[in-house]
């Protein structure tokens, strides 16, 4: 995620993103078309900030709000990301005050905050009780199905925590492609059997997936 989001190089190979090549484009500007939201970003974010401070951060790249001059129409696009995810309400409590759920919805705010046109999302739904949960993919449903939100790219471990609405799918182990293509094809019983080394039946319901050790024959 991080080489993918462009805050790593690689050790070998060729890193594109939105049509330019790690090396060979001005990594600044490109990154400022690029977001990436994860927990150890979150954790470096200074907990003292409030809500809307913590998505102006974004504004500028930067980590916390004391080096850069933030104008009214800068603390406008923010609070109306926070709006998106109904935690306006939200703005001017500390990060520290915030539930699990309330911070996630916070940090997806701060990753739309520049307009991206991708958004790397690294376990969104990490560390949520199951309605916090829900209610982020539903917002993450919701921004799939928005013609003009940018391409998500969301990394989970949790086959319940792909959120209805994505279309395709990458599956990963030991850095090797097992399976790729829309979501029905590459999440399959086969392919995430083989991936986690367990038989594993696999359903799809309603656009969302769910999986369980398979019963014997």
């Amino acid at each position: 995620m991080r080489i993918a989001s462009l805050h790593l190089h690689p050790s070998s190979g060729t890193v594109r993103c939105l049509g330019q090549q790690l090396g060979r484009c001005d990594l600044r500007a490109l990154r400022t078309r690029t977001a990436l939201s994860s927990p150890a970003l979150a954790a470096r974010l200074e907990p003292t900030m409030t809500a809307l401070e913590v998505v102006m951060t974004a504004i500028h790249g930067a980590l916390a709000p004391w080096w850069h001059h933030y104008t009214d129409d800068d603390r406008a696009r923010a609070r109306s990301r926070l709006e998106r995810f109904n935690v306006a309400r939200f703005a001017d409590r500390t990060l520290d005050t915030l539930s699990a759920g309330e911070r996630q919805k916070v940090l997806l705010a701060r990753a739309l905050v520049r307009d991206p046109e991708i958004v790397h999302l690294d376990e969104p739904t990490s560390g949520l009780d199951i309605g916090a949960r829900e209610q982020v993919l539903a917002d993450l449903t919701a921004l799939a199905s928005d013609r003009d939100a940018p391409a998500i790219v969301v990394v989970t471990h949790h086959l319940e925590e792909v959120p209805a609405g994505f279309t395709h799918a990458l599956v990963l182990r030991d850095g090797q492609v097992l399976a790729r293509g829309t979501a029905v094809e590459a999440l399959t019983s086969e392919v995430l059997s083989d991936c986690y080394r367990v038989s594993l039946a696999v359903e799809h319901r309603d656009g969302r997936f769910t999986a369980r050790l398979a019963r014997p024959d």
